[in-house]
């Protein structure tokens, strides 16, 4: 995790599908920090990548009457993530 601004990171990580693995970087935002009503202190952030399907053996695509395709070869990963610290204080 290297930190870019103070909102701002980014995250590299292994990702796995179909028993391949790639290395992919996201882009991650810090979305602030709030204690909730039971006293536990929570934290958001939102992070996002893009791959090529194709590097994970995901080939499968069919035509559409127009001519395009169902499927593209680039897919856009979005996460939102809320952690919550555990543990006692």
């Amino acid at each position: 995790m290297e930190r870019v601004d103070d909102e701002n990171y980014r995250v590299v990580g292994d990702l796995t599908i179909r028993d391949i693995t790639r290395e992919v970087v996201l882009d991650t935002e810090f979305g602030g920090q709030v204690r909730d009503p039971y006293g536990n202190d929570r934290v958001g952030f939102t992070a996002a990548t893009q791959v090529n399907r194709k590097e994970f053996g995901l080939s499968w695509s069919a035509l559409m009457e127009a001519g395009g395709l169902v499927v593209g070869d680039k897919v856009k990963i979005t996460l939102n993530i809320e952690a919550v610290r555990g543990g006692s204080r």
